[in-house]
C-alpha cells in the first residue's frame, strides 16, 4: 500500500483521541501489505497474537501460513492473501529482537472473487450488485478462512495501534476501487472499535457448550431434560450395539498414516453432498507438524478397520480452555456416527481435561438438543456505494430485530432441565 495522502490522513485522525490529546505518533508506523506470510518472523507474529483480548489457534502464524502454502487459500482459489501490518519504526531498543522494526499491529487480510468459506452469508448483497449492473467482487475480507469462529482480528500492541489499523484499513478500502470492507467474527473488544469507525454491524448466532466441571459425561446428562437426556443415551447405544469403538489421537500421535485416514473421510463427506473440499492433505500434514499440541483426531473403528474420523482444534491454555470442532467425515453410514464421532466424543474429552468451553462451528439448531446454547456473533461491513450501504443497513436494522425474537425463542427451547 502506498503512503498516500488520504491513507496518512486517516492514520492522523486515528493518533487523536476524542478529547484532543494526542496518541501514537503516526510517524512511527510503517504500513505495509504483505502477501506472503513467511515474510513475518512467526515468533514476532505469535506473541503479538498472544497478547490480545481473544487470540485462537487459529490465528497462529503456522495454521495461516498452512492455508497458503498448501494451495487451500491462495490467488488460485479466489483468497488472495494481503495481511495489512504496521511496523513500529524508531530507537533500535524499542525494535523487534533482529533489529529490524517491530511488529505493532496486523490484520489477516484477503481480496476476494467470491464469498465461498465464509460463514457469513452476503450472496443477495453480490445479487443485487449483479443487477444493478455494479461489481462486487473483488471485495476486501478480514476472516480466517473456511473457519467461522470468533476472536481476535485487529492485532496490535496497544489501543492505539489497533485504532490506527483500523483507520488504514478503511483508507484502503476506500482508495482501492473494491466494493466493500468486511471483518467476520471479531471478538468482543474489536466490535465496538469498528461500529465507531463507521462500519455496520450484523448479528448472527453459534452453538457453545459450556463444562460446568462435569466429573463424567454421566454428570452432565443429568443437567439435561429427561427427553434430551434419553435421546442422546438412544444415539450412543445405536452406536454401541453397532460394534463401533473410539480411538483419541492427540498431537504427535497422529501420523501420517492417520492424516491420510482422515483425508479419505473428509473428501468422501464433501463428495457425497456434492461439494468441492477446502482443504487437502498438505494443509493438514503441516499443522500436524506444526502445531500438534492443539489438535486431537478421533478415531471411529469397526471389525478392526477405521471407519470415521473427525478433527479438533483445541487451546487448553489456563483462562482460554476452548475446544473448536471443525472437519469431521466417514467412509461408511450407520445411524448417530456422526453425531457420536463430532460431539460426544469431543464432549468427552472437554470434561477428562478440563476443557471449559466447546464451540461446536457455524449454525446448527440441532446442537441445541445435545447441551449446546445460542452465542450471539458479530461481523462488520463497510460497503462504498452509497445506494448500496444505506440498502443495506436497513436490511441489517430488520435483521437485528429477527435475530433478537429468534434469540429469545431458542432461549425457551433451553435444552437443560428447569430447576
Amino acid at each position: 500500500m502506498s503512503d498516500s495522502p488520504t491513507a496518512r490522513q486517516r492514520v492522523a485522525d486515528a493518533s487523536t483521541t476524542d478529547n484532543g490529546t494526542t496518541g501514537s505518533d503516526p510517524a512511527a508506523f510503517r504500513t505495509e501489505i504483505v502477501e506472503d506470510l513467511a515474510r513475518i518472523a512467526p515468533a514476532q507474529w505469535d506473541a503479538l497474537l498472544a497478547a490480545q483480548s481473544e487470540p485462537t489457534p487459529f490465528l497462529r502464524h503456522a495454521f495461516l501460513h498452512a492455508l497458503h502454502a498448501s494451495g487451500s487459500a491462495t490467488d488460485d482459489t479466489g483468497w488472495s492473501p494481503r495481511y495489512l501490518v504496521l511496523w513500529a519504526t524508531g530507537d533500535k531498543a524499542d525494535q523487534g529482537q533482529d533489529g529490524g522494526d517491530r511488529l505493532a499491529a496486523a490484520m489477516p487480510l484477503y481480496a476476494k472473487a467470491h464469498s465461498y468459506g465464509e460463514y457469513v452469508f452476503d450472496w443477495a448483497w453480490a445479487d443485487a450488485y449483479q443487477r444493478h449492473g455494479v461489481e462486487y467482487y473483488p471485495k476486501w475480507l478480514s476472516a480466517i478462512p473456511f473457519t467461522p469462529v470468533r476472536g481476535s482480528r485487529l492485532l496490535a500492541e496497544s489501543a492505539d495501534a489497533r485504532a490506527l489499523l483500523v483507520r488504514v484499513a478503511l483508507a484502503l478500502a476506500e482508495e482501492s476501487g473494491m466494493s466493500s470492507l468486511h471483518v467476520l467474527y471479531p471478538s468482543a473488544e474489536e466490535a465496538p472499535l469498528l461500529e465507531a469507525a463507521g462500519m455496520m454491524m450484523r448479528h448472527g448466532v453459534q452453538f457453545h457448550w459450556t463444562n460446568a466441571g462435569y466429573e463424567s459425561f454421566d454428570a452432565f446428562l443429568a443437567t439435561l431434560s429427561q427427553k434430551k437426556r434419553k435421546n442422546i443415551r438412544a444415539e450412543r447405544r445405536r452406536v454401541a450395539e453397532a460394534g463401533i469403538s473410539f480411538r483419541w489421537l492427540r498431537g504427535a500421535e497422529i501420523d501420517d498414516e492417520a492424516w491420510k485416514l482422515f483425508n479419505r473421510c473428509y473428501r468422501q463427506t464433501y463428495r457425497e453432498h456434492h461439494s468441492t473440499p477446502y482443504l487437502n492433505l498438505d494443509f493438514f500434514r503441516r499443522i500436524g507438524d506444526a502445531m500438534p499440541e492443539n489438535l486431537l483426531l478421533v478415531v471411529a473403528e469397526r471389525e478392526g478397520r477405521p471407519i470415521a474420523t473427525s478433527l479438533v482444534v483445541y487451546d487448553a491454555s489456563p483462562g482460554v480452555s476452548t475446544l473448536y470442532g471443525r472437519y469431521w467425515g466417514a467412509l461408511e453410514h450407520h445411524p448417530c456416527l456422526h453425531f457420536e464421532t463430532a460431539y460426544y466424543q469431543p464432549l468427552e474429552f472437554c470434561i477428562a481435561e478440563g476443557i471449559g468451553t466447546f464451540e461446536g462451528g457455524a449454525q446448527g439448531e440441532h446442537k441445541m438438543a445435545r447441551g449446546f446454547l445460542p452465542v450471539a456473533t458479530r461481523s462488520a461491513h463497510w460497503l462504498a456505494h452509497p445506494s448500496f450501504a444505506d440498502a443495506v443497513e436497513r436490511f441489517l436494522e430488520r435483521e437485528r430485530e429477527g435475530m433478537s425474537a429468534y434469540m429469545d425463542e431458542l432461549d425457551d427451547r433451553n435444552p437443560f432441565a428447569r430447576r
